[in-house]
């Protein structure tokens, strides 16, 4: 039986869709992989045959099936062989929009859409939907559908979907889930366009209230409307994390933006809608995230300088040369500059993610906090330690002084020309 090469998933979708793709795979029917080395195609992966194309290096899958040996995503028995049909391959597949494929031709064209689950209407529909049952065998998919709401904010669930995530929910599916698939999944949603889609679904589903708890607590907890005109926390948060996609910033700054305001979840009630203190209450709770999702440690470490900090930037209008120091000193800005940046960048999606005319605040303070480093930073360092080596101890005090006189009278002019406080 000849064998016949389809493309699949994401590269027909993102056709469709008319969007570029760097998700282009293929699958072969009809096929072995003692004819696949044959055709001079290399192997790779242990749980299934698949190799690279000997001139292209692309991805060719053997046509397959999977049954649900196990917990969680990787207890799948796996079976391919020639009679494994398109149909059979496609119907594992997690949504009808990821069903689809074109046969490969001889000239390299593509042949016709099939499209055996409905994938086109579903497209056209703006609709994400499980292609069948299996949907439940695998608890990482909740995460793409939620990865994918992120992408295209317009789509949405389909009901019977999110019911069927809600059970595997209630089964405990997702808790076999690992760490490192949850924060690969979650760190590809934070850098989507519309990271909030993500956290919408999952806490609609309850994933957010299982792995991330802090931020699930967020939702319902209010603050001053003077303030906050949308009031909610989480949708305070919500509006930030938008906010830092649509500035573009880093994963590590998106991250921080999703993870600020964390205290706010447990301000005692007595005190709300104040929230005073939040700042530092949310370190811990940022890094009891992190470290629960296993971020990597430059996300981790933002996010808690973010949360301690992120307040305190509006308030350059009242501080102190000294208390400007403090901070540099804090997040290591004079080494990190940088990071430094994207701490600024993030409390500037702050000020702006609110509701009424907070989005378009002006925030004077961002420019003034980067001059004010950028002449500690050009200050003749080396010579100060040179003229007190013989008195090492000494030095510390000595450069803080110098740094303090060196900023004092471009702080107190810009303040004097800055009265209001930023809230």
């Amino acid at each position: 039986m000849p064998s016949t090469t389809y493309q699949v998933g994401g590269a027909v979708r993102d056709a469709l869709l008319g969007h570029p793709s760097n998700d282009i795979d293929f699958v072969v029917v009809g096929s072995t992989p003692e004819t696949m080395l044959a055709m001079g195609y290399s192997p790779v992966g242990k749980d299934f045959p698949v190799f690279l194309h000997p001139k292209t290096h692309a991805e060719y899958a053997l046509a397959r099936t999977e049954r649900k040996i196990g917990q969680g995503y990787t207890g799948f028995s796996v079976h391919y062989a020639p009679d494994v049909t398109l149909e059979d391959d496609l119907a594992r597949r997690d949504l009808t929009i990821n069903a689809m494929a074109r046969e490969v031709l001889d000239d390299d064209q593509l042949g016709p859409l099939v499209d055996p689950y409905g994938g086109w209407a579903d497209v056209q529909a703006k609709v994400l939907r499980h292609v069948s049952p299996a949907f439940s065998e695998d608890p990482v998919r909740i995460l793409r559908v939620a990865r994918f709401a992120a992408r295209w904010s317009d789509f949405t669930v389909a009901p019977e979907t999110m019911d069927l995530m809600k059970q595997m929910m209630a089964d405990g599916e997702t808790a076999a889930l690992v760490p490192e698939r949850i924060w690969q999944e979650i760190a590809r949603g934070l850098m989507e366009n519309t990271p909030s889609r993500m956290i919408e679904v999952l806490r609609e589903c309850g994933l957010l209230k299982q792995w991330l708890p802090e931020v699930d607590a967020l939702f319902g907890v209010p603050q001053r409307a003077d303030y906050h005109p949308e009031v909610d926390t989480g949708v305070h948060v919500m509006m930030v994390l938008d906010l830092s996609a649509k500035m573009n910033l880093s994963l590590e700054a998106r991250y921080a933006s999703l993870c600020h305001d964390l205290g706010k979840g447990n301000t005692p009630a007595n005190i709300l809608p104040r929230h005073t203190g939040h700042e530092a209450r949310g370190v811990p709770l940022a890094d009891d995230l992190s470290k629960r999702l296993r971020a990597p440690r430059a996300c981790s470490d933002l996010a808690k300088l973010l949360s301690y900090d992120h307040t305190t930037f509006y308030y350059l209008p009242e501080l102190t040369v000294g208390s400007v120091m403090d901070v540099f000193k804090r997040t290591d800005a004079l080494r990190r500059p940088e990071r430094f940046l994207e701490l600024l960048q993030c409390t500037q999606a702050d000020t702006r993610g609110r509701g009424g005319d907070f989005p378009n605040h002006p925030t004077p303070w961002f420019e003034a906090w980067q001059m004010l480093l950028k002449k500690v930073i050009e200050m003749d360092h080396q010579a100060l330690v040179a003229k007190w080596q013989a008195d090492p101890a000494k030095i510390p005090a000595i450069l803080h002084q110098a740094r303090c006189e060196t900023i004092a009278p471009a702080l107190i002019e810009w303040q004097n020309s800055h009265k209001t406080k930023m809230a």
